[in-house]
């Protein structure tokens, strides 16, 4: 049997399952007609990607189904977030007929971002009631640095390549950002599009852990499809165990992904009644965060852990309870069979790959030494620095592994500020949101609190991951619920 037919049944199996048993849960949180509608585009993209095995085949499917799709689904940003993870990111090349090298680079992402977020975006603008865009304090900060990102575009001499990223720009950082601020208004909204971010992180989730188990990268059948690298990293391993990546790209962008399934498990768990279910669903999502053994994310969880218990009633007491556990337990796991291992994996305590943390600590110092001299906007060529040409590595290249420095080395400190003041002006407005709530206990209160903590933690693990395949989309997209959240509760203050 052919390997992607394995992968298919493997995957169809493990999705029909995590389905079936968050049916009744999903659909007492959500409409249960829009569910099964996007339950089925789930499984028709899967299957066409996996039995065409041509990204135009696919791509075809795809755009017939969204823009039938399209006319009957009431939330834009539950559809996006659904289908999102169904294949990797990895850009393909649409030819240029001859007239140049190429239009633009298509990925599964952007086929969703033009034919779901797009068209939203056009349907948002003709509402008479749709803040417009710069009003808000994280809409200025982002306008100054989308400005400035695409003036230092033309820097390159090929105008061609440089109107490609400014477009990019457009479908991958503003539509993400402004489809969903604007679209999710009401608690149902927000409901009905986290529900949709959750079930498609715990199929990844399940996936992931099967993949990790059986040493086997299931999404590596369709890698042909999706241009030269697939989308799909080489077999990773980590102290002998296979580190997971499913369609994410990377295993630190999955563990991320799995953070933020986390942070947003934490609000839709009280809308699940069944106290068994509720476990499973975040024993599911525990083992997905840790199947990539990816240390940053880790990291990220803690802090998102962190943050939930200090913006919630008796933190002192939730906090020593916590490290009293702590305490107790990372002595005895040790001794546990495999513990000395697990020690090993873990952040500061262990040992393992130790060079990554060494590489990370260089490559700050050496780009504070490239920043210097040009503090202000960047630099086209900053790799050509000898700083930089010494973090080369063996398969030719330089891994930015940090989205702070990788903004500022391409546009300087400015660059970085706009890009730091949007994050944290979006912070700022959950926190002033959640402090004019008088209720702490409602469920507004609540979804401020997971937002503001996963929010908090992607910025923490950004600090270890350069913004590759899903991290941007997924940053963007969820500081625009963030606003989105601080717009609904300034509106019911009034």
């Amino acid at each position: 049997m052919p390997e992607e037919i394995r992968s298919l049944i493997v995957i169809l199996v493990v999705a029909t399952a995590l389905f079936f048993f968050a049916r009744k849960s999903a659909c007492s949180i959500t409409n249960a007609n829009d569910f099964y509608r996007r339950r089925n585009i789930w499984f028709l993209l899967t299957i066409a990607a996996f039995v065409g095995h041509d990204f135009w085949i696919y791509a075809s499917v795809a755009i017939t189904f969204l823009l039938i799709l399209n006319q009957r689904e009431p939330n834009p940003p539950a559809l996006f977030f659904f289908i999102l993870f169904v294949l990797p990111v990895s850009p393909i090349q649409i030819p240029g007929m001859g007239l140049i090298n190429y239009f633009f680079e298509l990925s599964h992402a952007r086929l969703l971002e033009l034919f779901i977020l797009l068209p939203a975006f056009l349907s948002i603008l003709r509402r008479g009631d749709t803040i417009s865009f710069g009003r808000t304090g994280p809409d200025k900060a982002l306008a100054g640095y989308l400005c400035l990102t695409a003036a230092l575009f033309l820097r390159d001499p090929n105008i061609t390549n440089a109107s490609r990223q400014v477009f990019y720009l457009f479908i991958d950082v503003f539509l993400p950002y402004f489809v969903i601020s604007r679209s999710l208004k009401n608690l149902p909204a927000f409901r009905d599009t986290l529900v949709s971010l959750v079930l498609a992180i715990m199929v990844i989730a399940l996936l992931a852990s099967f993949e990790f188990y059986k040493g086997w990268l299931l999404y590596s059948a369709v890698s042909e499809m999706l241009g030269p690298t697939g989308g799909i990293t080489a077999y990773l391993p980590r102290d002998g165990l296979l580190r997971a990546v499913v369609t994410t790209g990377q295993p630190i962008a999955l563990g991320y992904l799995m953070v933020i399934g986390l942070g947003i498990y934490i609000f839709i768990q009280r809308f699940i009644h069944q106290k068994l279910v509720r476990r499973i669903g975040m024993v599911i999502l525990i083992v997905g965060l840790f199947v990539p053994l990816s240390r940053g994310p880790w990291l990220g969880a803690a802090a998102l852990f962190v943050t939930f218990v200090a913006t919630g009633r008796y933190a002192v007491r939730r906090f020593m309870t916590t490290a009293l556990a702590t305490i107790l337990v990372l002595p005895l796991v040790s001794i546990l069979p495999g513990g000395e291992r697990m020690t090993n994996l873990l952040p500061f305590i262990g040992s393992t790959d130790q060079e990554n943390v060494e590489y990370r600590e260089k490559l700050i110092t050496n780009s504070i030494i490239v920043i210097k001299r040009n503090p202000f906007f960047g630099s086209i060529d900053y790799s050509k620095a000898p700083e930089m040409e010494s973090m080369r590595q063996g398969q030719g290249i330089i891994d930015i592994v940090n989205s702070y420095i990788q903004v500022a080395l391409d546009a300087g400190l400015i660059g970085l500020g706009l890009f730091v003041a949007f994050f944290a002006m979006t912070l700022y407005g959950i926190r002033r949101a959640l402090h004019s709530i008088p209720d702490k206990d409602s469920e507004e209160h609540l979804l401020g609190r997971a937002l503001f903590s996963t929010q908090l933690a992607i910025l923490l693990i950004i600090f270890s991951v350069s913004s590759i395949t899903i991290i941007p989309i997924m940053y963007w997209s969820v500081a625009g619920m963030g606003v989105a959240y601080a717009q609904m509760i300034r509106k019911k203050a009034v």
